[in-house]
């Protein structure tokens, strides 16, 4: 069941971490952000948090500001994959792992539609 939320209503009830890595997103101008809400799914992690760069450069420059804003809260990622192509880049937090893709392979690994089961929370560029 693939059911849409209003993003404001359900930021609030996302974790700190992650509602951070939305903004640290934001900041970096990047698109189509989406949270999937995994808690009710066999999955390894609680959240993705999916979004695009228009380009590998813009991809690196979002992974690195989520990077930077939450070592900031003393937080670093478990693992970090794809720097060095910048085409997805994924940063594993544990209780969520941020997704960071060009549109051209966004589009080609389709997560969304993978986890299709999965509670989808729609993050606008104003997540207050």
């Amino acid at each position: 069941m693939n059911r849409h939320h209003d993003g404001s209503n359900q930021l609030k009830s996302l974790p700190a971490q992650l509602r951070e890595s939305i903004l640290a997103a934001h900041d970096k101008k990047a698109s189509e952000v989406l949270v999937l809400d995994l808690r009710n799914c066999a999955a390894f992690t609680d959240f993705f948090l999916i979004c695009s760069g228009q380009h590998s450069r813009q991809v690196k420059a979002i992974a690195d500001n989520i990077t930077d804003r939450l070592r900031h809260s003393g937080v670093k990622p478990a693992v970090v994959e794809g720097t060095e192509r910048a085409e997805w880049i994924l940063l594993d937090f544990f209780d969520f792992v941020v997704h960071v893709f060009t549109p051209k392979t966004r589009s080609f690994y389709a997560l969304e539609r993978l986890w299709g089961s999965a509670q989808r929370v729609e993050v606008d560029a104003n997540p207050a």
